[in-house]
């Protein structure tokens, strides 16, 4: 076993593990910031981070539970937080090292879950941030390294069980919607995905833009329809097994969203908005009910839970497919 002191001398992995314990989700969790960092940079390929708390027990949910829970809308914008946070941090450092294609994934874990062997098995090294002590299955003959936690005096406050949504729905919705691109599935994707399984018990269904990227940038870079769909599916059966998922072309701006009377919510970004009025008239021309829509600010700078710092983190940080696109082109002019 590795302590934090001697990190230096753990060499670059391919695949590298970082598991943390949540005791709330109430305040960023800065005190991750280090380990993150340090995880991001010795992970060539791929960071996966598995953020475990009480909040995200299953059986937390229950009617009959009074225990704090984070599941489904409960705190759907606090956990939209942490979910940005820790994608912030890790983007941040794979950018500074030019490291823009390294796959970033962020997983949602309760004390008494089961972590799949396909999340940990081909991790090279285990990082583990001091006073992670859950009841979390694992499996992984990976070595473990031990990191200290950032200072952050308000990691280890009570959790709260006060619902961020003002307007009550329920915890979790059967079917739910969303759509996009999904070119180079990189951390705002990650988001956007993270929180329409988050709120759904049933099925998610994926509406994934076909033949209308003619017009984007750079467009001979843009992954295969099939590339994407793969990708995408992968990642989802990765964050929240069991879901039944339904990843379809999308020919025109609705989907099944336009037809389909089984959805109930729809996830979307704030720069996707006018897509959702739009799918909201065709459904009301239809005599459909109307769908509940939850809008994912990925990159939402006046947010009050965000100080000065990660404000201008989050200013710089390039989470987009034009990006990433742009950066390959740039690689490949290269001599």
């Amino acid at each position: 076993m590795t302590t934090a002191n001697d990190t230096g001398n753990v060499e670059q992995v391919d695949k590298a593990l970082l598991l943390a314990a949540l005791h709330n989700i109430d305040n960023t969790p800065h005190f991750l910031a280090g380990p993150i960092a340090t995880a991001a940079a010795q992970a060539a390929q791929n960071l996966r981070i598995v953020l475990v708390s009480p909040l995200f027990d299953a059986n937390s949910a229950d009617y009959q539970s009074h225990r704090p829970t984070a599941l489904g809308t409960k705190r759907f914008r606090d956990v939209q937080n942490v979910l940005t946070y820790v994608y912030v941090q890790a983007t941040k450092v794979a950018q500074e090292m030019d490291k823009i294609l390294m796959d970033v994934d962020v997983l949602l874990k309760g004390e008494d879950e089961h972590l799949q062997e396909s999340a940990t098995a081909d991790a090279q090294v285990v990082y583990k941030v001091h006073d992670f002590e859950p009841k979390l299955t694992i499996c992984s003959t990976a070595k473990d390294v031990w990191l200290s936690p950032s200072e952050d005096p308000s990691a280890r406050n009570e959790p709260s069980n006060t619902p961020d949504i003002a307007v009550p729905v329920p915890t979790f919705y059967p079917v739910t919607a969303l759509g996009g691109t999904f070119d180079h599935l990189h951390a705002g994707h990650k988001i956007l995905l993270s929180m329409a399984c988050w709120i759904t018990a049933q099925k998610l269904i994926v509406g994934m833009t076909g033949n209308l990227l003619q017009k984007k940038v750079n467009k001979d870079v843009i992954q295969s329809l099939p590339e994407r769909i793969d990708c995408t599916r992968r990642f989802l059966e990765l964050f929240k097994p069991g879901l039944a998922y339904d990843l379809v072309p999308l020919k025109d701006v609705a989907g099944p969203t336009g037809w389909d009377p089984n959805v109930q919510a729809l996830v979307v970004s704030r720069e996707t908005l006018n897509g959702a009025a739009t799918i909201e008239q065709i459904r009301k021309d239809k005599g459909l009910s109307p769908l509940r829509t939850f809008v994912i600010d990925v990159i939402s700078h006046s947010d009050a839970k965000l100080d000065v710092e990660d404000a201008e983190t989050l200013r710089k940080i390039k989470m987009s497919s034009t990006f990433i696109r742009k950066w390959i082109v740039q690689q490949r002019s290269k001599p």
